[in-house]
């Protein structure tokens, strides 16, 4: 079962972009052109990103990053 996670190895700001594109299976660039889209119509798209912020849990690392 999928799980949405912030993904935070590939982040920019806070990883939600990355956990979104993760979980849609998408590129993560598609979803950063939403928010900026969401944004700068309404500026409901900082809304949105801040909301996701404090919702979306962090991903667990599982391994090490040096394997």
């Amino acid at each position: 079962m999928k799980r949405l996670y912030r993904n935070t190895q590939e982040k920019k700001i806070a990883g939600i972009c990355s956990g979104l594109g993760d979980y849609f299976d998408i590129d993560p660039v598609i979803i950063r052109l939403i928010f900026l889209f969401a944004l700068l119509c309404g500026g409901t798209g900082i809304l949105i990103y801040i909301i996701a912020w404090f919702i979306v849990p962090k991903q667990l690392e599982l391994h090490s990053r040096n394997l």
